[in-house]
């Protein structure tokens, strides 16, 4: 996943979920912000997950699984995980967000995943 891409502004992600409602399913919460320009993407694991050292593996994991999709263009989302997160495996992970990114019309059709 590119830089680009990425949410790392505290007032972005205020401004975000302020106003949008969030979207959830399962261990996610997603709020999605329309935007004219490119997509982005944020992630919030909170400190009930584990330490600095799990966090950090949550969060490259769902940058790993959000790289692997092309996605249309115009939005902002933060995707917030909950705790049960812990008890799932990578491939049960990759299906449910790909699942709430799915049903949010977040993801091209028609197109070839990276390999």
């Amino acid at each position: 996943m590119n830089k680009e891409h990425i949410l790392k502004n505290n007032y972005d992600f205020q401004r975000i979920i302020e106003n949008n409602k969030p979207y959830r399913y399962k261990d996610y919460i997603l709020y999605i912000e329309k935007t004219g320009d490119n997509y982005h993407f944020g992630f919030s694991v909170g400190k009930k997950i584990g330490h600095a050292v799990v966090r950090n593996k949550v969060k490259r994991q769902l940058r790993s699984i959000v790289s692997k999709k092309h996605y249309q263009n115009g939005f902002n989302c933060i995707i917030i995980v909950g705790s049960n997160v812990l008890n799932k495996t990578f491939q049960e992970m990759e299906t449910d967000l790909i699942k709430a990114l799915t049903a949010n019309n977040l993801i091209k059709e028609n197109t070839n995943e990276k390999i």
